[in-house]
């Protein structure tokens, strides 16, 4: 009897995701296989920037919008029904993902580079970032960049207010790269 052959090995996008508009840049790059759908890629871009899949999406590739059939969006595409490996992506290719259409959480998302899967490493993973997700609610980016300067300020008279909205803990400069993948193995 003959050993089973090696399954095959996918070409990996490595996509660097940065949210429009936040100074200094809140960003994660990301490794993805190309046989994942956009629905999946959705879910990942969710863990990796910190949202909580709340809201809407929608993204936008080539001039042609994709999001969630259930979502009933007019001139949509499916995005389950899209895989990567359709869409010609290549080095330099740009694209965006909206995520959260009250707040406008706008996402550039660039192909650095097209590889071949590495057969011992886990994807999708997320390679580096930096600082945290922006809360969901808080506004878009410039609600958010005006919430942090709030609480940059103790005698800024809405301190105690946005203080006691925050979580406990909150640090806009935080980015926790272990615990990015650790829940990224549910995509495995």
């Amino acid at each position: 009897m003959s050993a089973k052959p090696p399954a095959p090995l996918h070409t990996i996008y490595q996509l660097k995701v940065t949210l429009s508009g936040s100074k200094p840049p809140i960003w994660r790059r990301l490794e993805v296989a190309n046989t994942i759908s956009l629905s999946k890629l959705h879910a990942i871009l969710q863990i990796a920037m910190g949202w909580t899949n709340s809201h809407l999406h929608q993204f936008e590739i080539g001039g042609v919008t994709y999001s969630d059939p259930d979502f009933n969006l007019d001139d949509a595409s499916n995005e389950r029904r899209v895989l990567l490996s359709t869409l010609a992506l290549l080095p330099k290719t740009k694209f965006r993902y909206e995520y959260d259409f009250g707040d406008g959480w706008l996402h550039d998302i660039l192909v650095e580079k097209v590889l071949a899967a590495e057969p011992m490493l886990p994807y999708p993973r997320c390679l580096t970032g930096k600082r945290a997700c922006p809360l969901e609610d808080s506004g878009g980016i410039w609600g958010y960049e005006a919430l942090l300067e709030t609480i940059a300020d103790p005698t800024h008279p809405d301190y105690e207010e946005m203080r006691g909205w925050l979580p406990k803990n909150f640090d806009p400069t935080a980015f926790n790269l272990d615990d990015i993948n650790k829940q990224l193995q549910a995509f495995r």
